[in-house]
C-alpha cells in the first residue's frame, strides 16, 4: 500500500513537474521567429555608465570598484552628443536589421527611467531617456528593438552576491534577499514592455554568476531565477516578443533562440561554446575589436573583410551575426566602427540577396567556405581558396542543378553532376578576395 501511494505521488509530481516546463509558442511568436531568421544581421550595443572609465563594461568588477565609488559614476556621465538617429542610421546604413541595445548590464545602471531605482541614467546630468529616444528611432526606421537585460547585479545589495562568482570586490555587506531582487527585476521587466512601444526580444545575460559548475554543465543553480514566471511574463505582456538566455548552455522552455557569444554554433575556441544545438532560430555576437564596452586602449580592430566573412559564415551555420559597437561616453559611436560598418553596408548592398532570408547548414562548412540557401536558389560562398584550384566536389549536393552562375555578374559556370555528388568548375572564375559567391538555381 505504501509502496502505491509513493508512486501514485510520483507519477503526480512528474506530471507538475512536466506540465510548469511546457512552453507553447503563441502564432506571433513563431511568426516573429522567421522574422528574426531571415534578418540575418544586427547591431549589439554596449554603453553606460561604465563607458566613462574607458575601459569595458566590466570595469567595476575587474577593478574591483565599490559601490559608493562606483555610484559617483551618476555625476559625471553626461553622453550629450548621443543622438539616436544616428544610431539607428547608422546601423542601417551597414544592411542591420535590428538593434540589441544594453538596456542595464552588470553594473546594475540602467539606460531607461525607471521607476524602479534611482541608478539610472535620468538621474545623470543628461536626465533624458536614451531607450525613449533609440525605441522611438528604431519604430519610425523599422528596424526591430532587443533588449538587453542583465540577470546579475554587481551594485545592488538585494542580489544573492554571496553565492555570485563575479563582484565580490563591490564593498556589499547587507545580507541579499532574493525575493526582492525577482520582484524588482520583474518590475523593470513590466515597464521595458509597457512603456517602449513593440519589443522584439528580451536578450538576458549573466546566468552563469550562480551557475553550480560541479553539475556538469545543467541549468541547476545555486538559486532559482524564477524563469517559469519572468518568461511568463514577458509573453504575457508582448506574445511576439522573443526571448534568449546567454547561459552557454542548451536551451530551456520559454526561449525562442539561442545565442552564441564569439564562436560560431558548433565551436568552442572561447570557452563559452560547446553547448548542443538546439532547433530554434541560432544568433551568434562578436565584438569589432576586443572589448564590448568603450575601451579607450584598445585599437585591435577587425577588419571589413574580416567581419563579412563572420558574417557569412554565420549565415552558413543557419545563425544570425549580431556585431557589437561599444559607444563613447559622449554618446557618439567612434569613427573606427561607423567606417567600417559603411564597408560592410557597400558589400551589403550588392550581395544582401544571399543572405538575407536565407537558411544555412545546407552542407557541413567546408575549409573553402559555406552555403546558404533561399527557395530554388543556392548560394556558395567561396572564402578561401580551394584545395583544388581548378573545382570543388561536393559530395552532398545531388539535388538537380539547372543553372549555376556568378551572382556578381550572372556569367555561367561549369558543373557536373554525377551519383556521388556535384563538381563545380571554376576555370575562368576569378576569385574574390572577400567572397566569391556562385548562385546554383535548382531544378
Amino acid at each position: 500500500m505504501k509502496k502505491t501511494i509513493c508512486s501514485l505521488f510520483l507519477l503526480i509530481f512528474f506530471i507538475a513537474v512536466s506540465h510548469a516546463q511546457v512552453y507553447s509558442p503563441s502564432a506571433q511568436n513563431l511568426a516573429a521567429r522567421k522574422v528574426f531568421q531571415d534578418n540575418k544581421f544586427g547591431m549589439f550595443i554596449h554603453w553606460g555608465a561604465s563607458s566613462v572609465l574607458g575601459h569595458g563594461e566590466w570595469v567595476m568588477n575587474n577593478r574591483n570598484i565599490q559601490v559608493n565609488d562606483y555610484g559617483r559614476l551618476i555625476n559625471i556621465f553626461n553622453p550629450q552628443n548621443f543622438d539616436a538617429k544616428k544610431w539607428v542610421a547608422v546601423a542601417k546604413a551597414a544592411g542591420m536589421k535590428y538593434i540589441t541595445f544594453i538596456t542595464r548590464h552588470h553594473d546594475g545602471f540602467s539606460n531607461w527611467d525607471t521607476k524602479q531605482s534611482e541608478w539610472k541614467i535620468t538621474r545623470t546630468p543628461y536626465e533624458k531617456d536614451a531607450l525613449k529616444q533609440l525605441a522611438a528611432e528604431c519604430h519610425k526606421e523599422g528596424i526591430q528593438l532587443f533588449c538587453y537585460y542583465s540577470l546579475l547585479d554587481w551594485y545592488r545589495s538585494d542580489y544573492q552576491y554571496e553565492t555570485g562568482k563575479t563582484g565580490k570586490g563591490t564593498g556589499r555587506t547587507t545580507k541579499s534577499n532574493w525575493d526582492s531582487y525577482i520582484r524588482f527585476m520583474k518590475a523593470q521587466l513590466t515597464e521595458l514592455l509597457t512603456n517602449y512601444g513593440e519589443i522584439s526580444g528580451i536578450w538576458f545575460d549573466g546566468h552563469w554568476d550562480q551557475l553550480d559548475n560541479d553539475v556538469d554543465k545543467t541549468l541547476q543553480s545555486k538559486v532559482n531565477w524564477h524563469y517559469d514566471e519572468i518568461y511568463s511574463l514577458i509573453h504575457s505582456l508582448q506574445p511576439q516578443c522573443l526571448i534568449s538566455n546567454n547561459h552557454h548552455l542548451t536551451p530551456i522552455p520559454g526561449e525562442d533562440f539561442q545565442a552564441f557569444e564569439k564562436d560560431l554554433p558548433g565551436s568552442n575556441t572561447t570557452g563559452f561554446g560547446g553547448a548542443s544545438i538546439s532547433e530554434l532560430p541560432l544568433e551568434t555576437c562578436e565584438t569589432m575589436n576586443d572589448s564590448w564596452g568603450f575601451n579607450i586602449t584598445d585599437r585591435n580592430y577587425k577588419s571589413s573583410k574580416k567581419l563579412i566573412q563572420y558574417l557569412v559564415k554565420a549565415a552558413g551555420h543557419n545563425a544570425n551575426f549580431l556585431l557589437n559597437v561599444g559607444p563613447m561616453p559622449d554618446g557618439t559611436i567612434q569613427q573606427e566602427f561607423v567606417d567600417t560598418l559603411k564597408l560592410m553596408g557597400k558589400w551589403m548592398e550588392q550581395n544582401s540577396a544571399s543572405i538575407y532570408g536565407t537558411r544555412g547548414n545546407v552542407i557541413p562548412a567546408k575549409s573553402w567556405g559555406v552555403l546558404t540557401k533561399n527557395g530554388k536558389s543556392v548560394f556558395m560562398h567561396i572564402l578561401d581558396t580551394p584545395e583544388q584550384p581548378a573545382f570543388i566536389f561536393i559530395a552532398e549536393l545531388k539535388q538537380p542543378i539547372v543553372k549555376a552562375f556568378l551572382f556578381k555578374d550572372k556569367k555561367e559556370v561549369k558543373f557536373k553532376q554525377l551519383p556521388e555528388g556535384t563538381f563545380i568548375y571554376l576555370d575562368g572564375v576569378v576569385l574574390d578576395d572577400v567572397d566569391t559567391i556562385i548562385q546554383l538555381q535548382l531544378k
